[in-house]
């Protein structure tokens, strides 16, 4: 038989194991309940979610693979993969408590390493961008959220508290409690509330992200129309008499106005 299919002779023992395997595995039922307002009993979480069946599966060969298995967890990875189109390495470290919501489209790689409380929504890859041996994966520390289709690359380390926007493209390390958008991503703004103390715990709001480019052309829109104040012109119109003339003629209002700017000017050209 293949050496790296059979048992190491050094081994935690079967109990030690059973009671890891059976506490980590109540943390990732039980978190469930705090992060989906859609579970209602353990058996529905138990039968019917995909991201805790891909969980209990890599629990197993996870466990395997810190044995010294190689061929079987690889196995349980791939029927994992079929059974909830979630691909997670065996050889991926995974904290406590941890939750993929729906799932579909999520890949960890193999040096990837995961914190406690980490939330992951569909379509997350945890990524690696070198074909060579050793950590070329991310680190995502405790209390991460990562939103649908974001792509974390190379091994960086995502610090604890952070968010990851939807969609975005991170290769660089993000900082704790920082909010992190676009692509590549770029940190925005710290995860605080009102008084200005950082936000305690899981934060699902993560569609609640600034849009930086939106923001930047914002403040070139107000300089611009500034300068046209001092200048005397009104617009990019001849013959405008405000700024908002252009806005009238113009089909980019959607792109540079905000939606109650734009509704108003709508309403004016209707009439």
């Amino acid at each position: 038989m293949d050496a790296s299919v059979s048992q190491p002779a050094q081994a935690p023992s079967r109990g030690s194991e059973r009671r890891t395997l059976r506490g980590l595995v109540r943390g990732d039922i039980a978190c469930v309940f705090q992060r989906d307002p859609a579970a209602r009993t353990r058996w529905e979480v138990i039968t019917t979610y995909p991201g805790v069946h891909a969980i209990l599966l890599y629990r197993l060969g996870n466990s395997l693979w810190r044995r010294g298995w190689r061929y079987l967890p690889r196995v349980l990875s791939y029927i994992a993969r079929i059974w909830t189109s979630i691909d997670i390495h065996p050889g991926a470290t995974i904290g406590r408590r941890f939750f993929i919501d729906h799932g579909a489209g999520v890949v960890i790689g193999e040096t990837a390493e995961v914190g406690d409380d980490v939330t992951l929504y569909h379509g997350v890859t945890l990524g690696g961008v070198s074909w060579n041996k050793g950590k070329r994966h991310p680190t995502l520390g405790d209390e991460v959220v990562v939103g649908a289709g974001a792509k974390i690359l190379g091994p960086i380390e995502i610090g604890r508290g952070a968010r990851v926007g939807a969609n975005s493209v991170v290769i660089a390390p993000v900082p704790e409690n920082k909010t992190v958008v676009g692509i590549p991503g770029k940190v925005v703004r710290s995860r605080q509330v009102d008084d200005g103390h950082p936000v305690e715990g899981i934060d699902l709001n993560h569609h609640l992200i600034p849009d930086p480019v939106a923001e930047a052309i914002s403040c070139l829109l107000d300089r611009i129309r500034q300068l046209e104040e001092q200048v005397g012109v009104h617009g990019c119109l001849p013959g405008g008499e405000s700024a908002d003339d252009e806005c009238r003629e113009c089909d980019a209002v959607q792109v540079c106005e905000p939606v109650e700017v734009e509704l108003k000017n709508l309403e004016e050209v209707g009439h």
